[in-house]
């Protein structure tokens, strides 16, 4: 006697390998949103206490980056610049502007300005812009043409397998290091064939070195 229908095993045939595909997509579709900018808030513009254009700054004016940033070629962190740096122009220029009223109080109150950090990894992975920098890897790299950024935006997606592409093939992003703050850089030749004779100038580890886990996560 027959318990099931003939059609049971076709259909459990189908349950099963729709089970598989479903699953399949199910982790395809988290994986890009995983790695999406809304997940990593890639290209979003952050809220800021002062909106300050490094466009403006960086693009129109010519400032260099180190004049804010003076911390950058010596420490892990690029350093966040006190009141008293925007007060050295601003005092004279745009002096009496609404816009700078927080800058101006910042400075007479003594009380830092709060930014929201736009580039920011997690506690878990180590980083040191001093080492990048002397490195020959330069702020485009991983900031963008921030000299083209009204509002600072995350250029990159932070992510790891961002770091993984460069720290596998540093020749294709290392430049001379008197261009490090360049931006728009262009090598006059082959990037390839600069970053590999750079590598060897600047005594970059080994690939296996660099994609160890210890080396960014201490």
């Amino acid at each position: 006697m027959q318990i099931f229908h003939r059609s049971t095993n076709t259909i459990s045939r189908v349950s099963v390998f729709g089970a598989v595909v479903f699953l399949a997509l199910l982790l395809g579709l988290f994986d890009v949103l995983i790695r999406s900018p809304w997940t990593s808030r890639q290209n979003v513009a952050r809220e800021q206490p002062v909106q300050f254009s490094h466009a403006h700054h960086a693009g129109a004016v010519g400032i260099d980056c180190r004049y804010c940033h003076t911390s950058v070629e010596k420490s892990d962190f690029a350093g966040i610049p006190p009141t008293k740096t925007c007060m050295n122009c601003h005092s004279q220029i745009w002096a009496q502007s609404p816009y700078l009223e927080p800058v101006r109080a910042s400075f007479r109150e003594g009380n830092a300005l709060e930014w929201t950090r736009v580039n920011d990894l997690p506690d878990f992975a180590y980083f040191s812009h001093a080492i990048h920098v002397n490195k020959g890897v330069g702020c485009e790299t991983c900031h963008g043409r921030v000299d083209r950024m009204p509002l600072m935006s995350q250029a990159a997606s932070l992510q790891m397998s961002w770091c993984l592409d460069c720290h596998r093939s540093p020749e294709k992003y290392l430049r001379p290091k008197s261009e490090i703050f360049t931006m728009g850089w262009k090598p006059e030749g082959e990037q390839e064939e600069l970053g590999k004779r750079l590598m060897q100038e600047y005594g970059i580890r080994s690939e296996s070195v660099l994609t160890s886990c210890s080396t960014c996560h201490r």
